[in-house]
């Protein structure tokens, strides 16, 4: 068919377009349903019993990881030119019976593990440890933080409840010696409690990596209400949440000396499978979009991270935590490779471990960067992205810099994905710090953390394949495709919110 000229200079601009398009579209398209669910089907699997840190059906899921990363042409990111990052762990036995806390001041005391508080979780300091104690009240909003001087190295006491979640990690990151959570625990609930027998734990042994958890102890409220007599505070003082700011009471003249007993039975490690794709602009290809997320899970019962079994089910799967996010990394992965042109910058795609146990595996590459990190322009996480609304996703961070507006404009301009980003829908999770973003933004990376929230099957053996919406999360896939490409191709880096980068990074901007 012949073309006027008129008609031709009209019709030109739009070929163009199109032919830029293409090797966009061609890359959005390699992620399919089909493929999301083979490769969920595969991560969670029950022959890789959840997945836990560190085990070797940990190390069988980075190994396909970095498989596909090779299939897919990305470089090696890890250590010595492989696709594996690994970091240390110790296995310990922990002996309650001869575990205790001696109380000094004007009632010296002693409270004896196993019996009248228990190590319920974390790393107990290395030997015998003592430090003041402090009571922590009020409530926790995204504004409300806590002195560090007033939490740093002493042992912390907590209400057990409502505002846990929020108000926890920002306890946590303070790197306090110890936490105790104060409830008045029934019979049958401490009964159920871990800590009463000998157990095998697992500690990360690096010093520099981030919010490790230190000792979290169970202690009743009518075993505590000694103590809090003695110092000078009632035990209802830890049941203001409210709306009063987070304060750190002291207890008056009160020391606690931590004597946990735990001996090293191995030593080990936990990977993390790293790929990078070269960015196609000489300058600019010497900074990194990271697109991260976890491939560890909480195992079995045996693990030691709360998986519980139902019935006949022994396995924690982690179909969608964090099954789902580790395939939408892979998936992204097969997507850039695919396209025929590449985006400005360099992408790295990183699936680490250790998530469930404390966020170690991103906190050791956060801290052992093989990339320089100063160069990492934003961090995209990704956990929990397989359930709940079919056309919405939490967007949690997205208020700290302008990947927010960047983010509502690619999705303005994709529609047809038909995947709204929404803002964070369960505040009082405290979900900011709870997951490997949480690291990178402490580091000064700007963040998105995406995900469609938890359901009744979170750390459940009900947590399945056959559970994930594939149709969904290929969509979701497509949108952050489209998101890394913008911010790769963007001349400017991402900026923070100055408000948001005194209180996570501090300092200046």
């Amino acid at each position: 068919m012949r073309l006027r000229p008129a008609l031709l200079l009209a019709v030109l601009p739009g070929l163009a377009t199109a032919q830029r398009l293409r090797p966009v579209a061609r890359g959005a398209a390699s992620i399919t349903i089909a493929d999301v669910q083979r490769r969920i089907g595969i991560i969670a699997d029950d022959s890789m019993l959840g997945r836990a840190t560190p085990s070797p059906q940990l190390d069988a899921v980075a190994a396909y990881v970095a498989g596909e990363f090779h299939r897919f042409g990305l470089k090696p990111g890890g250590d010595s030119g492989t696709y594996f990052q690994h970091y240390p762990l110790e296995v310990l036995r922990f002996d309650p019976e001869s575990s205790t806390i001696r109380i000094t001041g004007r009632t010296p005391g002693m409270w004896r593990g196993g019996q009248d508080v228990l190590l319920v979780e974390g790393q107990a300091p290395a030997g015998a440890a003592a430090g003041p104690a402090v009571v922590i009240t009020g409530s926790a909003d995204a504004r409300s933080t806590l002195d560090s001087a007033a939490v740093t190295g002493k042992i912390v006491f907590l209400a057990y409840g409502p505002g846990l979640n929020a108000i926890g990690p920002k306890v946590l990151q303070l790197r306090p010696l110890a936490v105790m959570l104060v409830a008045g625990f029934p019979d049958s609930i401490w009964a159920r409690l871990p800590g009463h027998e000998a157990s095998v734990t697992v500690r990360n042994p690096s010093s520099e990596s981030g919010p490790a958890v230190p000792a979290v102890f169970a202690v009743r409220t009518a075993t505590a209400g000694a103590l809090f007599a003695q110092g000078g505070v009632s035990p209802d003082s830890l049941r203001v949440w409210g709306d009063r700011p987070l304060a750190a009471r002291p207890l008056a003249d009160v020391t606690l000396q931590l004597d946990v007993r735990e001996r090293v039975l191995q030593h080990a490690s936990a990977p993390n499978a790293i790929g990078i794709l070269e960015g196609s602009d000489a300058t600019l290809k010497q900074e990194y979009v990271l697109f991260s997320a976890h491939m560890d899970h909480i195992g079995t019962p045996s693990a030691g991270e709360g998986c519980t079994a139902r019935g006949a089910d022994s396995i924690c799967n982690g179909a969608d935590d964090d099954g789902s996010g580790t395939v939408a990394v892979i998936e992204l992965a097969q997507a850039f490779a695919s396209a025929s042109e590449r985006p400005k910058r360099s992408l790295v795609f990183m699936t680490v471990s250790g998530e469930e146990r404390g966020l170690w595996g991103s906190a050791y590459f956060a801290d052992h960067p093989t990339v320089p990190l100063a160069d990492v322009i934003a961090d995209l996480n990704i956990d929990m992205v397989g359930r709940n609304a079919k056309d919405t996703v939490a967007v949690i961070g997205r208020e700290h810099s302008n990947l927010g507006a960047t983010l509502d404009s690619v999705a303005a301009a994709h529609r047809d994905l038909n995947i709204k980003p929404l803002g964070d829908l369960w505040p009082q999770e405290g979900l900011f710090f709870r997951s490997d973003h949480y690291n990178f933004a402490k580091k000064g990376v700007p963040i998105l953390f995406f995900t469609t929230g938890l359901h009744p099957d979170y750390h459940q053996v009900s947590d399945s394949p056959d559970k994930i919406d594939a149709e969904k999360e290929a969509r979701f896939a497509r949108l952050v495709f489209h998101l890394g490409l913008a911010v790769a191709n963007t001349p400017q880096r991402p900026r923070w919110n100055p408000d948001s980068y005194k209180r996570i990074v501090g300092g200046g901007n």
